[in-house]
């Protein structure tokens, strides 16, 4: 079942908002804006990785872009068997068109343990990017 919810907005944000629906690749009004307050209260409740406290419990995907050499196989395959994180599942892939190795690591663990790894593994030669997505948190789901 579903229910109508309506607000208010000004000129400009009303005047923009299908744009900036239909740029954001949304073809649904309703879908987007569920996503976008979602996405927006999960922020704010939790805020960003550097700003989350120590202890609170998070999972999501550490994707790591680098290149073969200087021994990051093994400070990979290392991380992966760390006490600081619990590494659920991992994927190699190679991008042929970038020449970038690319490394999706899902896991879980406090945000200390996540925060660290990042920093071992931005201090490692020839990592070129490191990105952290979080799990949206529910109350209730599928799992």
């Amino acid at each position: 079942m579903s229910r109508i919810i309506s607000f208010s907005s000004d000129d400009d944000f009303s005047d923009n908002l299908d744009s900036t629906i239909q740029k954001s690749g949304y073809k649904n009004r309703s879908r987007f804006m569920r996503d976008a307050v979602f996405h927006f209260a999960d922020y704010k409740q939790r805020g960003d990785l550097s700003e989350m406290d120590d202890n609170e419990q998070i999972e999501g995907h550490l994707i790591v872009y680098y290149q073969h050499g200087n021994g990051n196989e093994h400070k990979l395959l290392d991380m992966r068997h760390t006490d600081l994180i619990d590494v659920t599942a991992y994927n190699h892939s190679c991008l042929k068109q970038s020449h970038t190795c690319v490394d999706i690591i899902q896991a879980s663990g406090q945000a200390s343990g996540f925060r660290r790894t990042i920093e071992f593994l931005q201090n490692t030669v020839s990592v070129d990017k490191i990105v952290f997505v979080s799990a949206p948190m529910r109350e209730e789901g599928c799992c």
